[in-house]
């Protein structure tokens, strides 16, 4: 089951803020209550960075296992689409799903793929209209707005 999403508590800000400048500083270690000192993994480190930026520009965190299935609501709302896209999203064989009983549920592997997927087309799209726009001549026609810069 996803754990509810944690955000930083207005109490615990100074902390959080002093834990992600010290985590700029390179490989930290954590100190058991027997004093014993033992370096983080680079994987858990890079995780906890993030996680302390994140939390630091006041953003919720939910950590959720790769194999996670979840509900076609929470995958929506991951992609940041509507229930009813990511339906028919499922159904034109899009995005991968499997059936829990009579209800729908996607892995988060297969939903993160799908996005990655996603995410390079759109990128992609948008760069063939750039490049056509300035092969066009496009872009030597616009002007710049009143009371801007040029670069």
């Amino acid at each position: 089951m996803p754990q509810e999403p944690v955000a930083l508590p207005e109490s615990e800000e100074v902390q959080i803020r002093e834990l992600n400048r010290m985590l700029q500083f390179g490989s930290p270690a954590l100190v058991g209550a027997d004093g014993k000192r033992m370096e983080l993994p680079n994987a858990v480190f890079r995780l906890l960075k993030d996680i302390a930026r994140n939390m630091q520009l006041g953003r919720a965190i939910v950590l959720i296992p790769e194999n996670q299935q979840l509900t076609t609501q929470r995958a929506a709302d991951l992609l940041g689409v509507s229930r009813p896209h990511l339906i028919k999203l499922l159904e034109a064989g899009e995005l991968p799903y499997h059936k829990a009983g009579s209800h729908r549920r996607i892995y988060l592997k297969d939903l993160a793929a799908y996005r990655k997927r996603r995410d390079a087309e759109r990128k992609a799209a948008l760069d063939r209209i750039a490049r056509d726009a300035f092969e066009s001549g496009l872009y030597d026609r616009t002007g710049i707005p009143e009371g801007g810069e040029d670069e």
